[in-house]
């Protein structure tokens, strides 16, 4: 089953794809590498960012679900870049940042809920390295940022 496809059987929507908020591009592709910039979670039913600080505004699965709608933005961007989410082979590296307060902790299960919708959609390819940090702070007050690089195929 395409990737596209499974997408579509899970009940999946994409948001629309942001367009950049700077001087840079949302996908560089070196040979068969992709490299997919910082995206924050866009909801696709209002295309409104969420925002707010995990700790202060947001509770930890507020956050681990705004890491799962920051996937879908990114996968929004992939396919709008590469054509079509099938081009993917893998993921190789994510990194996720969390905008809590100093004394949170549990910056990898907010990201979790990335992870796990990867893996959802491509199975064991889905399955990256990975980092989860806490920020002070991040761009518009968003609680998460992921940035991922990704393999294509041949």
């Amino acid at each position: 089953m395409s990737f596209d496809a499974r997408i579509e059987e899970l009940g999946l929507k994409l948001p629309n794809a942001p367009s950049p908020g700077g001087t840079y591009s949302p996908v560089v592709v070196v040979g068969n590498i992709a490299y997919c910039s910082g995206h924050g979670p866009i909801r696709a039913e209002d295309n409104q960012m969420i925002v707010g600080k995990v700790g202060v505004d947001l509770t930890e699965q507020d956050a681990n679900h705004a890491a799962r709608v920051t996937g879908l933005t990114i996968l929004a961007t992939l396919k709008q870049e590469l054509g079509s989410l099938d081009r993917i082979e893998r993921l190789v590296k994510v990194l996720g940042m969390v905008n809590a307060v100093p004394d949170f902790t549990q910056q990898p299960q907010v990201i979790n809920g990335f992870s796990d919708l990867m893996v959802e959609i491509f199975g064991e390819a889905g399955r990256a390295a990975r980092s989860a940090v806490g920020m002070g702070s991040l761009p518009g007050n968003i609680p998460v940022e992921i940035e991922v690089i990704l393999k294509l195929k041949d």
